[in-house]
């Protein structure tokens, strides 16, 4: 990884020296000019996959000073790492791959990015058109392969003088607006002619820019497109809403600044908080951290029950549980902020959309006089929380999750199936801030370590990897990348031999059913792996040895910590945990 950026007028001032030179081939002007401008308008972060027709891109996206380059080998895991570059800086990140089953690698993250509106860019390198369809080498039909998940897609012609090279920088711009409007993947795909890479003879192309001069002598993008974030007006209608007895959940949301005004306001309206593992707030002290364990407990699900309205931040919710309770409760009245327009409603309860962030739709509130709280839940959910400490001393996948939860330190990324669920159950509230992460739009298995690394790429601070061991398998291939980490990083697989998810789930226990064909074991072990790729490599067998484990990780290299525990062993875990709950409620009764 190269990451070599230096002051503003240095950037600039080495740009102007770019188009100034003679270029390789005209590929290499186009691909110039596309970069800079992606670079304007806010990119920093570069992702690059080896390959001959995406040359021009490569070598220009090298030779920029203010573009940080990033490089894996496997499209696939390169897709996931610039999905979590771009969540962790919050700023959109340049994909670069070559043409063919390359561009098709990058699909699965496609998909994640558009389903949580993260802004990557994929210039992918193509044939020229008269190169389909008669039998030319990585060659695919790749103009709109995305199109069903992307927010734009272009498909440019091959560089040509006869075309204006603002009509280039006028379509990136425009693009990138509409990214800005609607946050998601963009697409373009860059057919390039022969020569790809420097010859005998270089290209002066200073008569086919000097209509740029303004733009070349200056640091702006070549168009401006203005937005506008405007919020309707709530002043009537929010005193109306706020009188009620409301709660507030909080579903996905990456700003750990904003989940906290959703704290004060949560305190200022007297309403409970219930907050996702995914909400940045999963683990403030006014979470109801155990509301999902909690709501097999009739009385405390009878108390929220009393709420009248609801106020939604970020949508995708991990507890079923809490779901099922939306969908079932008469609301008078249901709110989603949400900045995505996105309808992330499925249970059709919503009433009133605002499509901003939480800060915005805060700060256009009216100020109303603090209320004291209109519930007893935290009383209520005490009860629950004893419980989960008693069944979580035991060492097991409830265990380490629950101690790691304590444990973690800087940023924590949760793999999807149990690990998600689990996190989203147990812990308890922490005094330092823990920044979480989760890839919950398509919620697949693939591509989790590629982007907790680049999740890693954002921010100075240890980071860790929480996921199953079918999940590591998939994306294996990821584990490259982890030696290039500048700071701590952990990863810890949860290994109970195949998917035990299926052990929760109405599967037909009968025959070879269950286990052949849905929980497929595999009888593997991840310490070659772990020694392969020059990892660390640690297999407690106790919960203290994983606390001793885990805290010597946060502080040297990167270390895989595997642990290996039997696969019937956390469904039982949780129906025992889930009965228990229920049977003290009974006991309440008698």
């Amino acid at each position: 990884m190269t990451a070599s950026i230096s002051s503003g007028v240095a950037k600039h001032d080495c740009a102007k020296e770019s188009f100034a030179k003679a270029h390789a081939t005209f590929n290499h002007v186009w691909a110039a000019l596309m970069l800079e401008e992606l670079y304007r308008l806010g990119v920093r972060d570069v992702v690059v996959a080896p390959g001959s027709r995406s040359s021009p891109l490569t070598m220009v996206a090298s030779e920029h000073i203010g573009l940080r380059c990033h490089c894996h080998f496997d499209e696939r895991g390169l897709g996931f790492m610039a999905l979590g570059i771009a969540r962790g800086s919050h700023r959109p990140v340049v994909v670069i791959t070559t043409s063919g089953t390359a561009v098709a690698n990058l699909y699965p993250a496609v998909v994640e990015a558009n389903l949580l509106g993260v802004p990557l860019i994929v210039l992918s390198a193509d044939r020229p058109i008269e190169l389909l369809n008669n039998g030319s080498n990585q060659a695919i039909d790749q103009r709109d392969i995305f199109s069903p998940h992307t927010t734009v897609h272009h498909d440019l012609p091959p560089p040509d003088t006869e075309i204006k090279a603002a009509f280039l920088l006028s379509t990136i711009d425009q693009a990138v607006d509409q990214q800005r409007r609607t946050s998601g993947p963009i697409h373009i795909n860059c057919r390039y002619r022969e020569p790809l890479y420097p010859g005998s003879c270089l290209v002066d192309a200073s008569d086919y820019l000097a209509p740029l001069r303004h733009w070349l002598t200056g640091s702006t993008p070549w168009s401006d497109w203005p937005s506008s974030t405007a919020i309707p007006a709530l002043k009537d209608d929010w005193k109306v809403f706020a009188q009620h007895k409301g709660v507030i959940v909080v579903g996905s949301v990456d700003d750990f600044q904003q989940a906290q005004q959703v704290v004060e306001l949560s305190k200022q309206l007297g309403w409970p908080l219930l907050a996702d593992l995914q909400s940045q707030l999963r683990f403030d002290p006014y979470n109801l951290i155990h509301f999902d364990l909690a709501l097999h407990d009739e009385r405390f699900s009878a108390e929220l029950a009393k709420a009248e309205v609801l106020l939604q931040f970020g949508g995708r919710l991990i507890s079923k549980r809490l779901s099922q309770f939306i969908a079932q409760q008469p609301w008078q009245d249901v709110w989603l902020v949400e900045p995505l327009p996105q309808r992330l409603d499925p249970d059709y309860c919503v009433k009133r959309r605002l499509t901003c962030s939480p800060a915005d739709f805060i700060a256009d509130l009216p100020a109303l006089p603090e209320q004291p709280p209109w519930h007893q839940l935290a009383n209520l959910q005490r009860r629950t929380s004893q419980l989960i400490e008693k069944f979580c001393i035991a060492f097991s996948e409830l265990g380490v999750c629950h101690q790691l939860a304590q444990l973690a330190r800087g940023q924590l990324f949760i793999g999807n199936s149990l690990p998600a669920r689990l996190m989203n159950m147990l812990g308890t509230h922490r005094q330092t801030p823990l920044r979480v992460f989760a890839n919950r739009g398509a919620s697949g298995i693939d591509g989790l370590i590629a982007t907790g690394y680049g999740i890693s790429c954002s921010r100075q601070e240890p980071i860790t990897i929480l996921l199953g061991d079918t999940s590591a398998l998939h994306d294996l291939n990821s584990l490259a990348l982890l030696k290039q980490a500048t700071q701590p990083l952990v990863v810890v697989i949860l290994n109970n031999d195949g998917g035990s998810i299926f052990h929760m789930l109405p599967v037909p226990k009968e025959g070879e059913l269950l286990e052949r064909y849905y929980r497929q074991p595999h009888g593997l072990s991840f310490e070659h792996a772990a020694q392969m790729f020059g990892l660390g490599y640690v297999a407690p067998a106790s919960l203290d040895a994983f606390a001793t484990a885990y805290s010597q990780a946060l502080t040297v290299g990167v270390t895989l910590i595997e642990v290996n525990v039997p696969h019937q062993q956390v469904a039982d875990d949780l129906t025992a945990l889930g009965a228990a709950i229920r049977e003290e409620q009974d006991e309440r009764r008698i």
